[in-house]
Formats: structure tokens, C-alpha cells, sequence
């Protein structure tokens, strides 16, 4: 098998490399973000293996099967780039790897989370310059907090234990749980519930279409001055547009991103010696209480094994017509 692997970093290179010693497939590796301009790249390939900034819709999966590509192997747990109906009408069968690593996420936004009410960020940067002032610093317990968490899968769930173990009053919303009921000291709610009484917000939900910026100027006004909001799940469950002025007017007093909605033009470039090519993206990066990485949440050796062997796994198994409990289908 032929394997065309899009927006490949050296890390990407490294452990799906060591992951093909089993294998033996023949991978090349394309820095590029697949979209329809490019996808001829695929040409003489039989999979495209993608990440979640790739663009694999309609037009583009005409263009994968034109080009003879049987399989896309999506190395994330996210499919809302994908259209799936278009690729069942072309019989391209797509797989991806759900559950990788729901620690390193969870344990990442703990992280982030601390970083921001305990201002250790800006201390750090503040002691670089030899300034061991205290001044500015204080913050505040975690301990009694209020936390929201939506969306209750693998990652949810721990991040809610976790949060319980710290001391503070878990509210938590999926659409698979019912209101008022309480799990190990976690009370499912919901969405409204959770936006007026929450301290903490933190998304762990897929990006559908249902969700999508369900952050916005009108759920914000419903939520507490001061409201914590933290997003390591997809980008475009937040809008954007209405950050900075939520920020300037204090109703959030922190904000912490591993994601972002239009992060394919900024994450995984080195942009040290250009520009920024999103306004607000820009100014976000300026304010003090707000904490944004380039969507390494998921980014731990762990994660990187799990995901390279078992992305090269579901192709082995879709190429000998073996069942393969990580494909994923729509109803037409």
C-alpha cells in the first residue's frame, strides 16, 4: 500500500515511521495541508492518511477517487473535516483512531487551567527578567470552584474526575445524559444551567453542526462576570468575533485555547519571522490572561505511539477486507 500522509511534521515522520517497521508500507510525507487545490498530490497513491486541519470535503474526495485512493486514515479522533457521505458515494472507506490517549488531553487542561488561575505563566516570564516581585500575581484556589464540563466522552470524564479530586462542584452536560442526575459526585445538567452557574467552562465536545460556536455573544451574557472559559476540543465551538470585547469588558477574566477556529493558516508554521494572518488570532495574543497553544494537547509520546500504530492498523486491516471497528460510515 501507497501512503500519502498530509500535513506531516518530523514528529508525524518519526513515529509513523517506527510504527511501519511491522508494516513495510510505502509512505511519503507532504508538509502540506490537503485541500482541493493539491489533492492531485494523491495521484499514484492508495491512501491519504490526514490530520484535523485537513480540508477532505466533496470536491476533494472526487478528486481522491479520480486519483485511484481507496482509503482515508484520518490520525486524529475528529471526523467534522471529513464528509462522509461523499466518500461512502465514492466507496472510499475512511478510518480513524478515537481514544488515543484521553489522558494526555485531560491532564493538559488540568494543566492550562492551573497555569492561568494561579498566573504561572506570567510569573515565569516575569522571573526571566530577573523581576521576583510578587505584585500582580495573586490568584486564586481551584478548590470550590464551579466547573462546567461539556461534553462528557473519554476525555470529559476524566478531566470531571480530576476536577471532583481537586474539590469543586462538577456540572456536566451531554446530550447522552439526562439533567439531575449525579455519577461519583459529577451532576449532569444542562447547557443553560452550566453557563449561569459555572466559574470554569471547559469544551470537550466534538465540532458538529448543532455546536458549532456555541460560545457566543449571546451565551456569554448569560454567564458570570469574571467566567473562566477553557477549549481544548475544536476551535469553531467558540466564535471568535466576540473574545475581545468579552475580554476588555472582564466578563471573561481567562481564556485559554489549544484550539482555534481558523488555526490551519497559524498552528504547526513557524511564523517567528512573518506576521500573523488573522487579526483577532493577533490581538488575543497580547492580553495577558489569555493562554494559547498551538493544539498540543493531545502531543505526548503515548498519544504519537497510539496514534501512528493504530492509523497503520486500520489501513492493514481495510486492505485485506478484514473488519475494522475504527471505520467510520454515513447513512445515506
Amino acid at each position: 500500500m501507497k501512503i500519502a500522509v498530509f500535513s506531516s511534521q518530523k514528529h508525524d515522520k518519526d513515529f509513523l515511521s517506527k510504527a511501519n517497521e511491522k508494516y513495510k508500507f510505502e509512505i511519503s510525507y507532504f508538509k502540506e495541508l490537503l485541500h482541493e487545490k493539491n489533492a492531485i498530490i494523491a495521484k499514484g497513491f492508495d491512501v491519504v492518511c490526514c490530520f484535523t486541519n485537513d480540508e477532505v470535503n466533496e470536491k476533494v474526495i472526487q478528486i481522491l477517487k479520480q486519483n485511484g485512493i481507496k482509503i482515508i486514515a484520518i490520525r486524529a479522533t475528529g471526523i467534522n473535516n471529513v464528509d462522509l457521505k461523499a466518500a461512502k458515494k465514492a466507496n472510499i472507506k475512511v478510518v480513524n483512531v478515537p481514544g488515543y490517549s484521553p489522558h494526555s488531553v485531560a491532564e493538559f487542561t488540568i494543566g492550562i487551567m492551573l497555569t492561568l488561575i494561579r498566573r504561572i505563566n506570567k510569573a515565569s516570564t516575569r522571573i526571566k527578567d530577573l523581576n521576583f516581585s510578587l505584585e500582580g500575581l495573586i490568584g486564586e484556589d481551584i478548590f470550590g470552584k464551579t466547573v462546567g464540563v461539556i461534553g462528557m466522552g473519554k476525555i470529559g470524564q476524566i478531566v470531571a474526575n480530576l476536577l471532583v479530586c481537586f474539590g469543586c462542584e462538577v456540572l456536566a452536560y451531554d446530550p447522552k445524559k439526562k439533567s439531575n442526575t449525579k455519577e461519583n459526585g459529577i451532576l449532569y445538567s444542562d447547557l443553560e444551567k452550566i453557563y449561569k452557574k459555572a466559574d470554569i467552562i471547559t469544551l470537550h465536545c466534538p465540532l458538529t453542526q448543532d455546536n458549532k460556536h456555541m460560545i457566543n455573544s449571546k451565551t456569554l451574557k448569560l454567564m458570570k462576570d469574571g467566567v473562566i472559559i477553557i477549549n481544548t476540543a475544536r476551535g469553531a465551538l467558540i466564535d471568535s468575533s466576540c473574545l475581545i470585547e468579552n475580554l476588555k469588558s472582564g466578563k471573561i477574566s481567562y481564556l485559554a485555547m489549544d484550539v482555534y477556529e481558523e488555526e490551519e493558516n497559524i498552528f504547526s508554521k513557524d511564523l517567528s519571522t512573518s506576521y500573523i494572518p488573522d487579526d483577532i488570532f493577533a490581538i488575543l495574543l497580547n492580553f495577558p490572561n489569555v493562554l494559547i497553544t498551538a493544539h498540543q494537547a493531545f502531543f505526548t509520546k503515548n498519544a504519537m505511539n497510539v496514534i501512528s500504530n493504530t492509523t497503520l492498523d486500520n489501513i492493514d486491516k481495510i486492505s485485506k477486507n478484514e473488519k475494522c471497528v475504527n471505520e467510520q460510515t454515513a447513512k445515506i
